[in-house]
């Protein structure tokens, strides 16, 4: 499983040799072993990769959709046949339980195969004219060469994500994974070219983020850049990408609120609140970041939550009995602890967690916490944690909790338990949010629109939706004699 070195650079159909000066190594965040060393790419890595795609835009874009779907169906077939060696390879270079990394890379080929079927659905319309002597289209066309930015915290679906409809579309791409997370790319993008993709279709480079970011950003060969990541990160690339108007879909941070109702199923409400705040240890853009409880079920809920945490076992992701494995980072748990530091100085009390964990743990590892007595000025309760971390909240008021849960700069997820129909409507429309789950906080699936609003993105990922960020519409008006 470990390599010394693994070619991580992917141009034209041709795996880059490796440049023994520009290497750098990727660790397990559970044990902080090395694992290999891949390239450290740049500019003039990802220039050569953007010329590829650039050849072989003409003809990827032109080839029927449903012969472009053969390549997707292939792909998404072969990550299901080797799910459990692709789900250890994630765990290993990113921490997850090794059950979640197998769920993850499952997901990831069912995006492959809906955009496999999406890809012959890309339609044109035929306008009715107001003019006898004139006929109108409108033709589809796909946006070109596209750069794709993806994340560590899912490093596998975050890929298909983007490259499904970008290739459904008839976009070519270059790809740039996270330094974090480089080998579960690697292993996406040989089972493209296992799938028979064309040369230059897909590219990977993997290194300097900056200096990758900065030759897709000034490149006039790329039309798209897509990314998912912060939304500091994102704003940047907004601005950069103005001086060539280039196009820009991104998916953000998010600071979602869960609201439980006193009429709530509160068995479902405390199982379904753990799995959305500690799924990946809290490293999710849409896990629950703010708990708010209706006062007259606060302390029964509270003590099924309680007893729940209370069960969870953090270790290495690779352990049969793990529920959470590491965060990626040191500089992740410096985060999640001083957002626990404040909100104990400011008179927040621990529910659960909080002390330390076994000493025999060597990576990156924090206990699941649960506070009370939380107050709206807690940095918690106003900046996305990524960690696990859960503060509760009462409230009494319906319209009052709706206001707290808007009342912020992010849109990405928002979350109520409730068994009232009018409720569920009344209050799902009143959040700000791009995405609602009610009784429901795995919201996403390949089938529908994943995306925010406000700071938390501009685009959507998923549908038929996820399909248009990559196309074009082309007016074409046609005089005629009568």
């Amino acid at each position: 499983m470990i390599k010394k070195r693994t070619k991580s650079i992917y141009i034209d159909g041709k795996w880059e040799d490796l440049d023994p000066s520009k290497l750098v190594t990727v660790y397990n965040p559970a044990t902080l072993e090395p694992l290999t060393e891949v390239a450290n790419g740049g500019g003039v890595e990802t220039e050569k990769a953007i010329e590829a795609a650039a050849q072989a835009f003409p003809l990827w874009s032109s080839m029927p959709g449903r012969k472009r779907s053969t390549f997707l169906y292939k792909a998404s077939q072969l990550m299901l046949e080797d799910a459990e060696r692709l789900g250890e390879i994630l765990t290993i270079e990113q921490g997850k339980p090794l059950k979640e990394a197998i769920g993850e890379v499952k997901g990831a080929a069912q995006f492959l195969l809906w955009y496999a079927e999406e890809a012959a659905r890309s339609y044109g319309e035929w306008l009715p004219s107001s003019i006898s002597g004139k006929r109108m289209l409108v033709i589809p066309k796909p946006v070109g060469v596209v750069g794709a930015i993806t994340p560590w915290n899912f490093p596998s679906s975050m890929i298909t994500r983007k490259l499904g409809p970008a290739l459904a579309a008839g976009c070519t791409v270059v790809l740039k994974p996270s330094p974090e997370t480089p080998l579960s790319a690697i292993e996406i993008i040989k089972i493209f070219e296992k799938a028979g993709m064309p040369a230059g279709v897909v590219n990977l480079v993997t290194g300097d983020a900056e200096a990758i970011g900065k030759e897709m950003l000034t490149n006039k060969k790329v039309s798209l850049i897509t990314f998912t990541g912060s939304t500091a990160v994102g704003k940047y690339l907004m601005r950069e990408s103005a001086n060539q108007l280039k196009k820009v879909s991104l998916e953000l941070g998010g600071h979602a609120p869960l609201i439980v109702f006193d009429d709530a199923n509160l068995e479902k409400a405390a199982t379904l609140a753990l799995a959305s705040k500690f799924r990946n240890n809290g490293q999710t853009c849409i896990c629950a970041n703010r708990l708010y409880v209706h006062e007259s079920i606060a302390k029964e809920f509270t003590t099924l939550l309680k007893e729940k945490v209370d069960q969870l076992i953090v270790g290495n992701g690779l352990d049969d009995d793990t529920d959470l494995g590491p965060l990626i980072s040191q500089a992740a748990c410096e985060k999640v602890q001083k957002h626990l530091d404040d909100a104990l100085g400011k008179g927040a009390h621990i529910l659960s967690g909080g002390k330390q964990l076994d000493k025999n743990l060597n990576g990156y590892f924090c206990p699941p916490t649960v506070i009370t007595n939380v107050t709206d000025d807690m940095i918690v309760m106003n900046e996305e944690t990524f960690g696990p971390l859960f503060p509760i909240q009462t409230f009494t008021d319906e319209e009052a909790v709706i206001q707290k849960a808007n009342d912020t700069d992010y849109g990405l997820a928002a979350y109520i338990f409730t068994e009232n129909t009018s409720r569920t409507l009344r209050v799902s429309e009143k959040l700000d949010y791009g995405i609602v789950g009610v009784n429901d906080v795995f919201p996403a699936v390949p089938e529908a629109p994943f995306g925010g609003i406000k700071q938390s993105g501009n685009s959507k990922e998923g549908g038929h939706h996820g399909m248009e960020e990559f196309i074009e519409k082309k007016f074409v008006s046609i005089g005629i004699e009568r």
